[in-house]
């Protein structure tokens, strides 16, 4: 498995997995099948595992602590807090009051059944708190060796900057994607110059990159994309056009839409991690294989053509959800 740095020193496999949907989200789980996909990406060389408190909530910790034990030295495990929810689901709001801060790295210590995290990011920042204060919170659980590296998401450049002023930021992670292009108006460039890595969630822009997606009706129950806005009306329509550009680019290459979306995401800088989410053994080697896909010049400006920036219709996430901090 090939590797990358993120900021301060981290090395992680240059392709990470996103275990959220193993728990929520994206439709009912399979404990036996996510574990087994856990298991799978350990073995394939994928050790930079990426969960939350929130997912599940708190089960999704759970399932990772046990799929890797045994297995500890082996992975880079990272986790997140601050969005705070009930042991019922109830979203609660963002909270990075420094108390907190301590309670929910404890407790996600206990779920993962490990002594420290890899990297602890701060979910989303709290308007309500000064990220100074939170931040001085989190420097005392890397003083306490409960934490080994911090990181930071969705959040904007001055504040990215303030949090690093009071402890080094290893990796910022932003939604990115041939879809999502937000992290190339500053946050890229302020990463790169504090040494900080960018790790990317949704590489394939919440399954629509894949190709699979043909229809606005076929999400399940308990998905959260029948309501998100880029899968809505005319929308829908407008997104899916833009996949089919990509698919014919994909078939020309002889690789899958989802493979050429991710080489797209490898191919924007050796710090920029993408961290693609599944519960599937055949999606995750799928995904690996991305890996191995060198893109020209020529082939990365179809992409541009196919997908331009700004291109896609619809908000990232429904009103009144967790919009990214403007300052």
């Amino acid at each position: 498995m090939k590797q990358r740095k993120l900021g301060q020193g981290l090395t992680v496999s240059s392709l990470g997995l996103g275990c959220m949907g193993m728990s929520e989200f994206y439709g009912p789980g399979d404990e036996a099948e996510s574990t087994a996909t856990l298991h799978r990406a350990l073995d394939l060389g994928v050790t930079f595992l990426d969960t939350a408190d929130m997912y599940g909530p708190f089960i999704n910790e759970k399932l990772v602590g046990e799929a890797i034990a045994g297995r500890r030295d082996d992975v880079v495990l990272a986790t997140k807090f601050g969005i705070e929810r009930g042991a019922d689901g109830a979203r609660l709001g963002v909270n990075g009051r420094p108390d907190y801060v301590r309670k929910a790295c404890d407790a996600s210590l206990e779920r993962l059944g490990v002594d420290h995290i890899d990297l602890y990011y701060q979910h989303r920042v709290d308007p309500s708190v000064p990220v100074e204060d939170t931040w001085g919170a989190l420097a005392e659980l890397v003083a306490a060796g409960k934490v080994r590296h911090l990181g930071i998401s969705e959040a904007a450049p001055d504040v990215v900057r303030r949090a690093h002023a009071v402890h080094p930021i290893t990796a910022g992670q932003y939604e990115y994607s041939l879809f999502t292009r937000d992290p190339e108006d500053e946050i890229l460039a302020t990463f790169r110059e504090l040494g900080i890595g960018l790790v990317a969630y949704s590489p394939l822009g919440r399954g629509f990159l894949t190709g699979v997606i043909t229809s606005a009706d076929q999400f399940g129950a308990g998905d959260f994309r029948a309501a998100n806005p880029r899968f809505q009306g005319e929308n829908f329509a407008t997104n899916r056009a833009l996949v089919t550009e990509v698919e014919e680019l994909a078939d020309a290459k002889g690789v899958t839409p989802a493979q050429l979306a991710l080489a797209w995401v490898l191919a924007q800088g050796e710090d920029v991690v993408p961290i693609p989410g599944t519960k599937r053994r055949t999606y995750l080697e799928q995904n690996v294989a991305a890996l191995d896909i060198a893109l020209t010049q020529d082939e990365l400006a179809a992409l541009e053509k196919a997908a331009p920036r700004d291109a896609v219709a619809g908000e990232r996430y429904p009103e009144g959800s967790l919009p990214r901090i403007k300052s």
